[in-house]
């Protein structure tokens, strides 16, 4: 009987432990991070709620610096490779194809990594996808029609010599949308006729955009009649304010965006919460709404974005897989189609 009750009192103490330890652990998930900054790169400071939600659950500060895909590549290269902050959030996957190549990501394969569709993550961790961005007008149909032009709702119209110096568009250097309209172009022609169709474009082009946001602000301040842009709701949004059209095309050119923890991360662990709080259920949809886009359940069942109208119909089918390693192959030969405009 003495031997039983000592073992019933063992086992209310190895009990008593766990229960203690899985508290400890729950309490650690959720705010063992008080203290420590988040540095986030991110495309836009839509995402600041996001970042609110994350800081508020882990205790942690979060610290972010809106700059383009392009940007990020070229900052981390001017300083030799050196990490410029903790998390990559946002951008066209190129460029995080491309960093991957360098060196200059972390692996890591978050919670929910699994649930993220093939093509829309690093098969190995070095990259997940957010979401997809998708390319096309935003007319200003006022300034078109005082030079007894329509708005063109076609690639091919797009190109016609009438639209000369009207159309302004994000240099691919630095825009993933810019790039995914490229590289797009190049998969549904061809590389002959994809080159044929860029160069009629060029002509009417007067200059790149060193900004993403150049194409929408500039076609808003009536500087252009075309911008080239992301369609999302924002850009809905900014056509119904401003008296302009957004417009998306025959065919639509895509992009999947990316999200990655920088090498040599001073924070790993926070970075490595950061990536799994993303996938969960709820921020996915939050996520979603803060993107404004119309297509976040291609990139994770279940995921719901805007029902913008968005045509799926007309997506060009693309070589994801190829998206990074012919960058520098292809903006090479943009840089020389263009001559520096």
């Amino acid at each position: 009987m003495k031997k039983l009750r000592n073992l019933l009192l063992l086992l209310v103490v190895v009990l008593m432990v766990a229960v203690g330890c899985s508290s400890k652990k729950e309490e650690t998930k959720a705010g063992s991070f008080e203290g420590q900054t988040l540095n986030v790169v991110a495309t836009s400071e839509k995402y600041k709620a996001l970042f609110d939600k994350f800081s508020e659950e882990t205790k942690a500060k979060v610290e972010f610096l809106s700059m383009s895909s392009g940007e990020v590549i070229a900052k981390i290269k001017a300083e030799g490779g050196k990490p410029m902050a903790d998390v990559w959030f946002g951008g066209g996957i190129d460029a995080f194809m491309k960093a991957k190549e360098d060196g200059i990501l972390e692996m890591y394969k978050p919670t929910g990594f699994d649930k993220i569709k093939e093509g829309f993550k690093d098969e190995e961790g070095y990259w997940i996808s957010k979401g997809i961005t998708v390319v096309g007008f935003l007319v200003n149909d006022e300034l078109l029609k005082g030079k007894n032009l329509e708005a063109p709702k076609t690639w091919q119209e797009l190109a016609d010599p009438k639209y000369k110096d009207e159309i302004i568009m994000a240099n691919p250097a630095v825009s993933g949308t810019s790039y995914a309209n490229v590289k797009g172009i190049l998969d549904l022609y061809g590389d002959e006729k994809g080159w044929e169709y860029l160069e009629k474009l060029n002509a009417n082009v007067k200059f790149y955009g060193k900004r993403g946001k150049d194409p929408q602000e500039k076609t808003v301040a009536g500087e252009f009649g075309i911008g080239i842009i992301p369609i999302d709701k924002s850009a809905f949004d900014v056509a119904e304010k401003n008296n302009l059209t957004a417009i998306y095309p025959d065919e639509l050119f895509w992009v999947p965006e990316g999200v990655a923890i920088f090498k040599n991360s001073p924070n790993l662990e926070l970075a490595k919460a950061f990536e799994d709080f993303i996938l969960r259920p709820d921020i996915q949809q939050m996520i979603a709404e803060l993107d404004g886009k119309d297509g976040a359940q291609m990139v994770i069942d279940g995921a719901k974005g805007f029902e913008l109208g968005l045509p799926k119909d007309k997506f060009v089918k693309e070589d994801i897989t190829t998206f990074g390693s012919k960058r520098t192959e292809i903006l090479d030969r943009w840089e020389k189609l263009t001559q520096g405009k």
